[in-house]
């Protein structure tokens, strides 16, 4: 399980220098609450975003971001709500991007930035 944990570290770093170049400011890291697990918050403009953060090697039959299953969406559904709640910022603009990072060919690794990609069923 620690060589999980330094593997997801790695990219959630990888992740944050990606976005961080493009202008969203990186408000906090492996945000644990009731909900779950945020792997980023970030500031995007006016927009309060939480990322998602995937990896998957070149061996992997899944693409990323479709690794991620109907359980997990719910998951950071409720995470994101709780704090929400937590910080009261339920007017806030916010949004759940995913960032999906798998081997490249010209560059070491392919990263996708997938705004608003997880959404509430209202």
């Amino acid at each position: 399980m620690e060589g999980r944990k330094a593997i997801g570290a790695h990219f959630e770093g990888v992740a944050a220098r990606y976005l961080t170049s493009r202008g969203v400011h990186i408000r906090e890291r492996n945000v644990y609450n009731r909900g779950g697990e945020i792997d980023l918050i970030g500031q995007d403009n006016d927009t309060l975003v939480f990322f998602e953060v995937r990896y998957r090697g070149s061996g992997s039959l899944v693409d990323p971001a479709g690794s991620i299953s109907y359980p997990k969406r719910q998951r950071l559904l409720k995470a994101a709500s709780f704090y929400l709640h937590r910080h009261n910022l339920w007017n806030a603009l916010s949004r759940i991007d995913v960032v999906a990072i798998s081997p490249g060919t010209v560059k070491k690794y392919r990263v996708q930035w997938i705004k608003n990609a997880i959404q509430a069923d209202v």
